[in-house]
């Protein structure tokens, strides 16, 4: 999966990404673009907009995921723009690290709002577009979460293994409509995810590398690799399934 870039495998393929700005979304539209797939990028961040001065025909729309308007737009953008939609990459989210009992109701609705809302939302309008087209592949980025339990995450874990269950369902739907879903459970990744409530989210982030077997944290070019992996042919017998790229953590 690493080798040199194939600018023909995606060609004539159109992809939509969530949460593109930066870190993983930022890294996947990179990806698909070396690959020759059209992309529209999103993300609630203005800055998303820049992609389309670093990416010759990637284009843009600036929302927020847990809209419904946003997904049903972006969806359509797709389709207008590129002419079909056969990729979704549903990687916006949020994270709050917090006790229990210090999670708020609205801590809790707003990361179930980003997380799980905002993914179905994208897949149930992507699945109506790539269902016309004949196939397609929709792939939202998890977390170990999907799998184990995190304490001081409530949140976050249910909307991450709410992502797991969506992708099952979304796999048997979709399976005769020549739809496959999957979802990428990483370990920790190297993003700002943290930036807006952890001050020293840099080193929390890195101390993290001890908890995963290979002694480190995953650079978001890493993540995109299975990302791309699963939403190319190559995985065309994959749906289903939580896939683990996790350095490990999940392995004990």
């Amino acid at each position: 999966m690493t080798g040199e870039a194939d600018g023909r495998e995606l060609a004539g393929r159109v992809a939509l990404v969530t949460g593109a700005a930066r870190g993983v979304g930022e890294a996947t539209v990179a990806w698909l673009h070396a690959r020759g797939a059209r992309v529209l990028a999103t993300d609630v961040r203005p800055a998303v907009t820049g992609l389309e001065d670093r990416f010759a025909g990637v284009s843009t729309v600036v929302g927020d995921v847990s809209e419904e308007d946003t997904a049903v737009r972006s969806v359509a953008a797709a389709l207008d723009r590129f002419g079909g939609l056969d990729i979704l990459v549903c990687n916006a989210g949020r994270s709050v690290n917090k006790p229990v009992t210090e999670t708020t109701a609205a801590d809790w609705d707003e990361l179930m709002s980003i997380n799980a809302r905002g993914a179905f939302l994208h897949a149930r309008e992507a699945f109506r577009a790539m269902r016309e087209r004949g196939g397609g592949a929709i792939v939202t980025v998890g977390s170990f979460a999907c799998t184990v339990g995190m304490a001081e995450a409530a949140a976050y874990s249910a909307s991450k293994g709410a992502l797991a269950q969506l992708t099952k369902v979304l796999a048997l739907e979709g399976g005769p409509h020549g739809i496959r879903a999957n979802v990428v459970a990483p370990g920790v990744i190297e993003t700002d995810l943290l930036d807006t409530f952890r001050p020293d989210s840099r080193e929390y982030l890195r101390s993290f590398g001890a908890a995963h077997p290979l002694g480190r944290v995953a650079q978001p070019a890493e993540i995109a690799e299975v990302i791309g992996f699963l939403a190319s042919p190559r995985s065309g017998f994959v749906t289903g399934a939580v896939v683990a790229a996790d350095g490990g953590y999940t392995a004990a």
